[in-house]
């Protein structure tokens, strides 16, 4: 059996899809999105809005340095939701069970103030955690260490017995490096078997 006394959820692409580029394309075409995103560092400032910057005044400023990309940049917060989309139900759902067989759950989350309040009322499931921390509120976002000692002081779960689920190696590094057992997200089916493994879900609650 586990040691693992608690599990944390990342959030974008671990329980909802995030895919900026994808939407760029579909909304004005690979070319331009490719030129777009030279010429502009949405991701740059996609950082800023999760370390707490408010996502109009952001994407405001942003546009008015590049007014030749204002519309395409104004974009990403009209249709933020549509980056943010669809839902990953199969990872909803083993979170509910994990829940249901009373393993406490924990959000980590690189998310803007703003966005995540629009994430949440898209997906109830993100109002289940058992707590949750999110970089916008905290004005400190993963890998930097200080967010994972919040997480650490905030549960009151020893390093080694929490389980940490994330889609980007560099986040999971300093969570290894804390201590934290880890699972590099994948896809839903991997987790549920590494979930099988530690004995923290059975066959029956696999989606």
């Amino acid at each position: 059996m586990t040691d693992i006394q608690a599990v944390v959820f990342d959030i974008g692409r671990v329980l909802m899809h995030w895919d900026p580029e994808g939407f760029y394309d579909r909304e004005i075409g690979e070319d331009r999105r490719r030129a777009l995103f030279t010429d502009v560092d949405l991701h740059g400032m996609n950082d800023q809005i999760d370390l707490g910057w408010n996502i109009a005044e952001a994407v405001a400023t942003t546009s008015a340095q590049h007014p030749e990309h204002a519309e395409e940049i104004q974009l990403w917060h009209k249709n933020w939701l549509d980056m943010a989309s669809p839902d990953i139900p199969e990872s909803a759902h083993m979170l509910r069970r994990l829940k249901a067989r009373g393993t406490p759950v924990f959000a980590l989350t690189n998310f803007g103030v703003e966005t995540f309040r629009i994430a949440e009322a898209a997906y109830p499931v993100l109002r289940e955690f058992d707590k949750r921390f999110v970089s916008g509120h905290l004005k400190v976002m993963k890998p930097d260490p200080r967010i994972y000692e919040i997480v650490e002081q905030g549960t009151g779960v020893a390093p080694q017995k929490l389980l940490f689920i994330d889609d980007k190696p560099e986040n999971i590094a300093t969570a290894e490096a804390r201590g934290w057992q880890t699972h590099l997200f994948t896809g839903p089916g991997g987790l549920g078997q590494r979930l099988l493994r530690d004995g923290l879900l059975e066959e029956r609650d696999l989606p």
